[in-house]
């Protein structure tokens, strides 16, 4: 895994339209985990590609009529299958962190890069999703070193509209993982 002009080489690209320029001499030094599952609680289809690319077809469940206008992208969603599949390049700016504050810090997307298990607050998420964001991390790390201290959740930028990642995210067993020496970064199968 290999990070070229703000992609992550090997992986699954879905370029999408919701993202613009970061600040003049802005570079990322937060990195925010999010859920997300559509529809709610369901994972696997299409839907949050078609969400982050913006070609959700409201039609195709009740709930989707309240969300496909939504103009929404994480930089990367990591499936349950430890898929990762890439939106946005970092080096911009994605719309994954709505109105949020960290360190007293507003406008998050100004600074931040988003990463989106598929899930849900309260059902365990997988090994595989808890590698594939151990790799990235990692990868990130080595290009944004700030990212190495700032790393939280939706629900700490955004406490007043969001849950994410919940509870069932075991922050003790990543923070762990990112704390040993990295001989390499691992591999992850497209």
């Amino acid at each position: 895994m290999q990070l070229q002009q703000g992609w992550i080489t090997g992986i699954r690209h879905v370029p999408s339209p919701h993202f613009n320029p970061r600040p003049d001499n802005e570079t990322p030094s937060l990195l925010v985990i999010h859920n997300i599952s559509l529809p709610p609680g369901q994972f696997g289809g299409p839907w949050i590609d078609q969400l982050f690319s913006g070609t959700l077809d409201p039609t195709a469940d009740p709930y989707f009529a309240t969300i496909a206008h939504l103009q929404v992208a994480a930089h990367c969603l990591i499936r349950r299958d430890g898929e990762i599949v890439q939106y946005v390049p970092f080096d911009l700016r994605a719309w994954h962190a709505g109105v949020s504050c960290y360190q007293g810090r507003e406008a998050c997307n100004d600074f931040s890069i988003g990463i989106e298990l598929e899930g849900t607050d309260t059902l365990p998420y997988t090994d595989a999703q808890y590698q594939a964001l151990l790799a990235v991390t990692q990868l990130l790390v080595s290009h944004y070193p700030a990212l190495a201290q700032h790393i939280t959740g939706h629900s700490d930028i955004a406490p007043e509209r969001k849950t994410d990642p919940g509870p069932a995210f075991d922050w003790g067993r990543f923070r762990a993982a990112l704390a040993q020496p990295v001989a390499h970064l691992p591999e992850v199968q497209p």
